[in-house]
C-alpha cells in the first residue's frame, strides 16, 4: 500500500493566522480537516474563517466547546452535552455528515480523554471519534522544531494522522511548505481520509480498544 499522510488542524480558528494557512492549502490544493473549538465560533471573524474552510472543501470537526479539562477527568453528562452537543449545534451545516469529534487530550492518548458519559453520548448520537498518531508539538518553543519531529514520524509510520494547530502553523507556512515538499519528494500521498485504526468510534460503532480511552 502506498504511504499516506492526513493533515488535521486543531484549536482554531484564529483570525490573523488561519487565513494564511487556508491560503497555503488552497495554493497547494491540499484538503484537510479542521477540528474547531466551539467557543471560537461565537466570534464573527472566526466563524467566517470556518465557513471559508468548509466552502473550500475542508472537513470540519468538533473539538469541544472550551478545550479545557479533558472529558475523562471531568465528564458528567451535563458537561458532555455542553462540550460536544453545543459545539455541534454551533457548527450546524458545516459539521461533516459523519459527525467527526476529536477529544482534548493535550497531545496524548489514554483514559483521560473520555468519561463513560462521553462515550455513551458519542455512541448514542452516532459520532465518529478521530484520534491521532503524530503530534509534533508545534506549540512548543522553538516552534519550528515541529518539522524535524514530523519528519521522524514519517519515517516510522505508514500513515501519519498529523495534528497541527492553526494558531502556530499560520505563522509558519514556510515551514509547512518545506514539510509538504518533503512529503512529495518521498512519494507520500496526501489524503483527506483517516486511517480506520484511529477511529475508535465510527458513526456510533465502537471498537474494543476504545476501552483504553475511557476513564473508570
Amino acid at each position: 500500500m502506498a504511504r499516506r499522510l492526513t493533515y488535521t488542524f486543531d484549536n482554531g480558528p484564529w483570525p490573523g493566522t488561519t487565513e494564511r494557512l487556508l491560503d497555503f492549502l488552497a495554493e497547494r490544493e491540499i484538503k484537510a480537516t479542521f477540528f474547531v473549538v466551539g467557543e471560537r465560533l461565537q466570534d464573527p471573524e472566526s466563524r467566517r474563517l470556518t465557513v471559508r474552510a468548509w466552502q473550500e472543501g475542508h472537513w470540519i470537526g468538533n473539538h469541544t466547546l472550551t478545550h479545557t479539562t479533558p472529558l475523562g477527568r471531568d465528564g458528567d453528562r451535563a458537561r458532555v452535552e455542553r462540550e460536544i452537543g453545543e459545539t455541534e449545534k454551533l457548527l450546524g451545516d458545516m459539521a461533516h455528515p459523519r459527525k467527526f469529534f476529536r477529544p482534548n487530550g493535550s497531545g496524548s492518548l489514554g483514559s483521560h480523554i473520555l468519561s463513560p458519559d462521553a462515550r455513551d453520548f458519542l455512541v448514542e448520537n452516532k459520532y465518529t471519534m478521530v484520534t491521532w498518531n503524530s503530534v509534533p508539538k508545534d506549540w512548543i518553543d522553538p516552534h519550528r522544531d515541529w518539522l524535524d519531529r514530523a519528519k521522524q514520524d514519517l519515517e516510522t509510520l505508514d500513515w501519519p494522522l498529523l495534528v497541527l494547530h492553526d494558531k502556530f502553523i499560520g505563522d509558519m507556512v514556510d515551514t509547512l511548505a518545506q514539510f509538504h515538499d518533503h512529503l512529495l519528494d518521498q512519494g507520500v500521498e496526501v489524503t483527506q481520509d483517516f486511517d480506520p485504526t484511529y477511529l475508535p468510534i465510527d458513526q456510533g460503532v465502537t471498537r474494543p480498544d476504545l476501552a483504553d480511552l475511557v476513564s473508570a
